[in-house]
This record gives structure tokens, C-alpha cells and sequence, in this order.
């Protein structure tokens, strides 16, 4: 007790008695453990071109105040009851060079009880602030997400993704054409072999004859398009939401991004088609958000990859999910579509700016029509994967999955094998395993196109 203190208490005893003391001294025990500084768990940031999130984690909500400030750009925000801490400092050091919005964090002691963050920023942000509740592992979060003022329109990016595409398939195919060329000027034999002939089919087939036939490989078909069909993939979860773990700590929301890029870049060899990724790196995208980008980029189809856990930890297999308006297809697949759903409580989204065009897009928006496109594509893509893969069903499952509400867009959903399985948590690591499963989606993908060819567009 400081000096000041003890004399004020000294004073009190000698004019108002050891009660008046006791009093004193009860209310002072009271204020300290009002004012106890929270206790910091962590501090982590998700930078991406989307936005740029940092989460402080505590035992106890932490009130807050910001203000933003220019020339230059800045945010500056008080954190009352809390204390300056190495947990706390080591938000300075989580800042990367390549941080889309964010330049440097400074922190300092504004306060005896208040702690100032000041954000030097790249560009004008608006920022969102909030608190999420204790939920999963989590304790109290408290979540700055710093949006650009010019977001950044993904059809335009695939656009130009999409010109860059032609012209390098145009300098390749050029490139080709120049080196056939002149190995047939340097070889007469070779360009002699080149002439077309009469073909003999009797003797092409004595020739084959005793040969096994070997079928072409769906996803190495080229299928004439009138148009360019938009593919939008989907990794589930990201950033504050893991998903799943494993038993060996892997976590769900790598697995998937990795295999999704691995389907981005087959596809990106695909003449007729381009992919568009809702996630590109370790960032938490909100369930809607996914489906609105994926419209914003005027879709074909929609492909959610996710890795299964369940409670019970011999349960394995692929299994591919369309939405079901009319309940769940079965026990296992609503506990799926409840898993899902609770995407957006873990990753954390901000409530007060989801408005009613959102809320309605999320709570029934799908047409008969998607769906039954839905259970077409997700039935080539099941027996696509199920041609070397062991499934948990044979059949595509529907339940009221929230991320495959896009109204106009088949969408399925992927759950690539069981995380929870240790068996299955090891091949889901395996680069050979995400390569076949990605081989067996495209060739889905094209078989699907291939009986149901895109519609021209409107306009």
C-alpha cells in the first residue's frame, strides 16, 4: 500500500473506528480486483488481399475505443484493463513485409490499466471491431478486421488472369508449331513419316489385336466449349478456424487448401475453363462471403473440399454432399452439414454487418433446379474418386449445408477422406493421394460438362 494510502487509512481509523477501517479496506481489495489486468492468451494475424484480421485472445472481454487517422494513415486503438506484456509485444514482430494493408504495429503503456495499439497503415482501411464469446478451444476474442476503402473485384482479377492464360497458351502453341517445323526441315525421313496416308483398318486392327484397350482419361479430354466454364473451389475453413485436427495435429483447413490448389493448377491447363480460388492462403472467409464471391465471378459450379472427422475414429472414405431442402439424407450427414455450419462461430464473423440480403441468401435461396445440377455433378465426382478411392457412401448425400446455398450455382460439397482416421489423416498428407483426388474431380468436373454444356451468357 502506498504511503498516501496507509496515511488516509490511519486518518480513517482515528475518526470513524476499526469498522469504518475494515469498510476502507474492503472496498480498496474490491477496486484492485476490478481493475486486475486481463490475462493475454495470444495475439495472431491473417494477412490477406481480402482483408487483414488480428486476434488478441484473453480470459475476459477487454473494452475497447479507436480512432482512425490520416496523413498519414493510421489506427489507433485503447485497450483498457490490460497491462503491457511480451505476449503482447510479440504483435510487433507477427507484422510480414508482405502484409497487404499493414506496415508496422506499435504498442506502448498509453495508461497505468490502458494499452495503445497505433497501426501504421499501407492505404485507408475501414476497420471492424468486435468481441467474439468463448467458443471451441477459444477464450474471448477480441477481432480487428481491416478492409480496404477499393476492395478488390474478383471477376476483374480472373479476367486478366484468364488473358494472361490465352497468351501464353497462344506463345506455346506458336513455340510448338516453330519447333515442328524445323525437325522436319533437318529430318526428310521424319517429315516424309508426317504425310498423311491412306489409313488400312484391317491391318490397324490385326496390329491391335490381343492388346488391351485402354479407355482415355476423362480429365485429359478436351471438350469444345462454346465459352470459357468458371470453376469457383472452395477450401473450407482458414485462419481462426482450423476445422479439424488430426490425431497427428494435422489440420483440416491446410489439407484442403493444398489439394484445392493442386486442382487450380490442373484446371489452369484446361483450355475451355479457369478456376477461382474463395481462399488462397491461411485467412477465415464467412460462409456467404464464399458464396458471394463465387457469384461475383459468375460461376459454372462450386466445389467446397473439406476432410471429414467424426466421433468415431474407424470411420473412413470420400463422400461428396448436394443441399437438401428437405432434411438431412441421413444422421451422419446432418451431423456433417451442423460441423459445417459452425464455420462461421469458430473463424469469427462480425453479426451487426450481416444484413437481411445475407441472411435471406443463407436461410433459403436454392432452387429445385441447382439441386438436381448438384446431384449430377457430385454423382460423376463420387465415382470419379470412388474408381481408386474407398467411399463412405455410394451415393451422393444431401443435408442443409449453408455453404451450398448459391441459388443459381450447382455446388457440391467434398469431403475427401477422414481426418479423424489416422489411416486416412496419413494419406490426406500424402502429395500422391491430393494429386489423384484432384485428378478425380476434374475428370468429374468435365464429365459433367460434357452431357450439360454452359448455357450462353445473358448480354
Amino acid at each position: 500500500m502506498n504511503p498516501n494510502r496507509r496515511r488516509a487509512l490511519q486518518k480513517g481509523l482515528q475518526s470513524v473506528g476499526t469498522l469504518g477501517v475494515l469498510y476502507v479496506l474492503l472496498t480498496e481489495s474490491e477496486l484492485v480486483h476490478a481493475n486486475a489486468g486481463a490475462k493475454l492468451i495470444g495475439v495472431r494475424i491473417w494477412p490477406s488481399e481480402d482483408y487483414t484480421r488480428i486476434t488478441l485472445e484473453s480470459d475476459k472481454t477487454l473494452p475497447i475505443s479507436h480512432q482512425l487517422l490520416t496523413g498519414p494513415d493510421r489506427l489507433v486503438v485503447d485497450i483498457d484493463g490490460l497491462e503491457l506484456n511480451p505476449t503482447l509485444k510479440d504483435l510487433v514482430a507477427k507484422v510480414k513485409p508482405n502484409d497487404p494493408y499493414i506496415a508496422q504495429i506499435r504498442v506502448g503503456q498509453f495508461q497505468p490499466t490502458v494499452v495503445r495499439l497505433v497501426f501504421d497503415l499501407k492505404e485507408a482501411v475501414k476497420p471492424q471491431l468486435f468481441t467474439l464469446e468463448p467458443v471451441a478451444e477459444y477464450q474471448y476474442r477480441l477481432i480487428f478486421d481491416l478492409y480496404p476503402t477499393n476492395p478488390p473485384d474478383p471477376l476483374m482479377q480472373l479476367v486478366k488472369e484468364s488473358a494472361r492464360k490465352e497468351k501464353l497458351l497462344a506463345e506455346e502453341r506458336t513455340t510448338t508449331r516453330k519447333d515442328s517445323a524445323a525437325k522436319l526441315d533437318d529430318d526428310p525421313i521424319a517429315a516424309f513419316a508426317n504425310q498423311e496416308r491412306p489409313t488400312n483398318k484391317k491391318a490397324g486392327a490385326a496390329i491391335n489385336k490381343g492388346k488391351e484397350q485402354i479407355p482415355p482419361i476423362a480429365s485429359t479430354q478436351r471438350i469444345p466449349f462454346k465459352r470459357l466454364v468458371t470453376i469457383a473451389l472452395d477450401p473450407g475453413h482458414g485462419g481462426e478456424d482450423p476445422g479439424a485436427i488430426g490425431a497427428r495435429g494435422s489440420h483440416e483447413k491446410n489439407i484442403v487448401l493444398s489439394i484445392a490448389k493442386r486442382l487450380k493448377s490442373k484446371i489452369d491447363q484446361e483450355d475451355a475453363m479457369r478456376p477461382f480460388l474463395t481462399r488462397d492462403g491461411d485467412y477465415f472467409v464467412p460462409l456467404h462471403r464464399r458464396i458471394s464471391k463465387a457469384r461475383q465471378v459468375e460461376a459454372d459450379l462450386f466445389v467446397s473440399i473439406h476432410a471429414d472427422a467424426f466421433i468415431q475414429p474407424h470411420a473412413k472414405g470420400a463422400s461428396v454432399f448436394a443441399l437438401s431442402q428437405q432434411g438431412a439424407t441421413s444422421s451422419a450427414a446432418r451431423w456433417m452439414a451442423n460441423k459445417e455450419n459452425a464455420s462461421d462461430l469458430i473463424g469469427g464473423i462480425n453479426i451487426k454487418t450481416k444484413d437481411r440480403q445475407v441472411a435471406h441468401l443463407l436461410l433459403d435461396m436454392s432452387t429445385t433446379a441447382q439441386i438436381n445440377d448438384s446431384l449430377k455433378v457430385g454423382g460423376s465426382v463420387l465415382k470419379n474418386i470412388g474408381s481408386f478411392a474407398p467411399l463412405h457412401k455410394n451415393r451422393v448425400e444431401q443435408a442443409g449445408f449453408a455453404v451450398l446455398k448459391a441459388p443459381d450455382i450447382p455446388s457440391i460439397l467434398i469431403e475427401t477422406a477422414f481426418i479423424s482416421n489416422p489411416q486416412e489423416e496419413k494419406k490426406l498428407n500424402d502429395e500422391t493421394y491430393q494429386e489423384r483426388i484432384a485428378d478425380a474431380i476434374l475428370a468429374g468436373i468435365k464429365e459433367y460438362f460434357a452431357q450439360n454444356p454452359p448455357v450462353a451468357r445473358r448480354g
